[in-house]
């Protein structure tokens, strides 16, 4: 092999080197780039923004319920809302935060769009907080109860 034909073969192996770097370089710039990207994604719970601090609602009874205050009260909801129950009070506590509270059902259960409905009187207590509710909550055969409705209790 002749020095030109060495020089040659040696700049052809070297330029191959670098398309293969470059390639190299681009599948792990693109690799890599999924990493940084984001993509939006619905929150299963309301955010209340409040001066500079977003807060999320855990609870559509108070935003003072943690998640889980609310996974407990969420439970005496159901038990006091049953068609099959006593239709009598059901008190919900979390030691922890100190929060307490009671599900009062009020008249009798109905149907509205499929749904088994029954209204509600709650009761939040806490150190700081302290709330009478009133509302509607449905469920749909045998899903979980939600709240579709819930104000300020107004006795009448």
């Amino acid at each position: 092999m002749t020095t030109l034909g060495a020089r040659s073969w040696y700049k052809a192996d070297l330029a191959g080197f670098e398309v293969a770097r470059l390639v190299a370089t681009g599948v792990l710039i693109l690799g890599t780039s999924a990493c940084s990207m984001s993509f939006p994604i619905a929150s299963l719970v309301d955010e209340t923004t409040t001066s500079a601090v977003t807060r999320r609602t855990v609870s559509p009874l108070s935003p003072d319920l943690g998640s889980e205050d609310w996974r407990r009260a969420k439970a005496a909801l159901a038990v006091a809302l049953d068609p099959q129950g006593s239709g009598a009070q059901v008190s919900w506590d979390n030691p922890e935060t100190r929060l307490h509270g009671t599900f009062t059902p009020v008249g009798q259960p109905f149907v509205k769009t499929d749904e088994i409905c029954r209204a509600f009187v709650a009761k939040i207590a806490g150190q700081a907080i302290a709330s009478s509710l009133q509302g509607t909550a449905c469920r749909p055969s045998g899903d979980e109860w939600t709240i579709k409705e819930v104000k300020p209790f107004k006795k009448s």
